[in-house]
């Protein structure tokens, strides 16, 4: 399960938070690739789409590939899950693996952008939403399978915001790409995105305000503490209840007053979210589903699968701040793309290296070799 939202202080500015949960902890690296970075994204049988970052972003990201000893992993092997860039536009990948689905043929003389270069695509190129619809308009975009995930085409969403709270959701459902804008800013899993505003009808009713007391005939009833109104949210670890939970979380939270209060109060909102290992567990045996995406390999000597928080990310638009904690960690560790924008070369930093360490991280990462 993965769990997207977008928040608003007092005066308007822009932050964003999303957890990414998997059944299985994967070797994901921080990489920040700067301004005029080169990229190449190929699809076999169709020319490739080459394009130069105007935008340095920082970025997590996994390999798509198992390395080997005659070919280790490269920096053209790591793809983007989650980012932001010197703009203020953010990118998120959230699994949805009931996406499947042929795409339409392409002519062989197209250029096509494979769809696990989104990231880096929309990233380095981009400042807002609306060039990200228009750029998308126009640019030819297949899934590839995935070697890491056992072959399975991208069975993703892809979620991007932007400083003025624009937000669009990337689907390819059963093979068609749609572009949907998200009005309420939240995003988690299956199914398909309108499903879920479509779902939203049946929530009319909630609110923030506690009902403490009713009369039942001559009896008075009266609750002994505050928090009757979240009574009726879902109450499950579903997408659909995420995804309720998410927009009255966005949608109530109170406004902070200062920048840095907003952080930790959208890190207060995506400690709701937060899933620790065995709180719902599966049995291979018991049926499909039990992964959240296909192709993941269960963990050796694991009878039971169960998807837990792997890391949470928070990301200030405004002053272009990435924070970011792993499952080992309560603290986050900081980065300030502006202490970034001096590198004109690729740096790579495993996740696990911060283990909850430095506050800030942006040094650490600047003393790394060139990628």
């Amino acid at each position: 399960m993965c769990t997207s939202l977008s928040y608003r202080d007092a005066v308007g500015k822009v932050y964003f938070g999303r957890t990414l949960e998997l059944t299985v902890d994967l070797p994901y690296q921080i990489v920040w690739l700067p301004a005029g970075f080169a990229t190449r994204s190929e699809i076999e049988g169709h020319p490739p789409v080459d394009f130069r970052a105007r935008h340095g972003a920082l970025t997590v990201t996994m390999p798509c590939r198992v390395p080997t000893a005659d070919a280790p992993l490269g920096l053209d092997d790591f793809k983007v899950l989650e980012g932001l860039n010197e703009q203020g536009l953010t990118f998120s990948l959230l699994s949805y693996p009931a996406a499947a689905g042929t795409q339409r043929a392409l002519t062989a003389t197209q250029a096509v952008l494979s769809a696990s270069d989104l990231g880096s695509w929309i990233l380095g190129q981009f400042a807002t939403v609306a060039e990200v619809k228009a750029a998308l308009a126009g640019q030819p975009i297949l899934l590839q399978p995935l070697a890491i995930l056992g072959g399975v085409e991208s069975p993703f969403h892809y979620v991007v915001h932007d400083a003025s709270g624009a937000a669009v959701v990337i689907e390819f459902n059963r093979g068609e790409m749609s572009v949907y804008d998200n009005p309420v800013g939240v995003m988690t899993n299956g199914p398909e995105f309108p499903w879920h505003l479509t779902n939203l009808n049946n929530y009319t009713h909630l609110t923030n305000v506690d009902a403490p007391t009713a009369s039942f005939g001559g009896y008075k009833a009266v609750q002994p503490d505050s928090g009757i109104a979240t009574a009726a949210l879902p109450a499950s670890n579903t997408s659909v209840g995420r995804f309720v939970r998410a927009a009255f979380f966005a949608h109530f939270t109170e406004k902070a007053g200062t920048p840095d209060v907003a952080v930790r109060t959208l890190a207060h909102v995506m400690n709701n979210f937060d899933r620790a290992r065995g709180v719902s567990i599966d049995y291979p045996n018991a049926g499909g589903g039990h992964m959240e995406v296909a192709g993941l390999e269960p963990e050796k000597g694991v009878t039971y699968a169960t998807e837990f928080t792997s890391w949470t990310s928070l990301s200030d638009l405004d002053r272009k701040l990435f924070f970011i904690r792993d499952y080992q960690s309560l603290n986050f560790t900081s980065f300030d793309l502006g202490a970034l924008a001096s590198l004109t070369v690729p740096k790579v930093l495993p996740l696990k290296a911060l283990n909850g360490g430095a506050t800030d991280a942006s040094e650490t990462l600047k003393a790394v070799a060139a990628a």
